[in-house]
C-alpha cells in the first residue's frame, strides 16, 4: 500500500523534530520545551497513520482532528523555543512553514472527508 503525501511530510517532518530535540538537549541544555515540541511533533504522523486503520468513518477523522491539533501545538512550542533564543529564525521559519504546510492538507482532508 503506498504512503499518502500528508502521512510522507509527517514522518520527514518527525525525523527533523527528533533532531532538533537532540540538538536542543546536548546543544542548547534545553530539555522542558523541548521534550513537549518532541511529543507533539511526532505525535503529527503517528495519528495520521494510525487513521489508516481506523474502525469507522468517526474514528478516521478523530485521529486526523487529533493530528491537526498535534500541528497547533507544535506551532506553539516551536515558537516558544524560538523566542527564548533556544533556535534560530531560519530553522524557526522552516519548521513553522513544513507544520504550516501539513495542517493546512490536514484540514482539506477533513473538510473533504466530512463532506462526503
Amino acid at each position: 500500500m503506498s504512503k499518502s503525501l500528508v502521512y510522507e511530510k509527517s514522518l520527514a517532518y518527525a525525523v527533523r523534530i527528533v533532531n532538533l530535540y537532540k540538538y536542543l538537549c546536548e546543544q542548547k541544555r534545553e530539555t522542558v520545551m523541548s521534550k513537549q515540541l518532541l511529543r507533539s511533533g511526532t505525535s503529527i504522523g503517528a495519528n495520521i497513520h494510525e487513521s489508516n486503520y481506523a474502525q469507522s468513518r468517526n474514528d478516521f477523522i478523530s485521529k486526523l482532528q487529533i493530528a491537526l491539533k498535534e500541528c497547533y501545538e507544535t506551532e506553539y512550542w516551536l515558537e516558544l523555543l524560538f523566542e527564548t533564543n533556544c533556535m534560530n529564525e531560519e530553522n524557526y521559519k522552516a519548521l513553522q512553514n513544513d507544520c504550516g504546510a501539513i495542517r493546512r492538507m490536514l484540514i482539506s482532508s477533513l473538510k473533504t472527508i466530512k463532506s462526503k
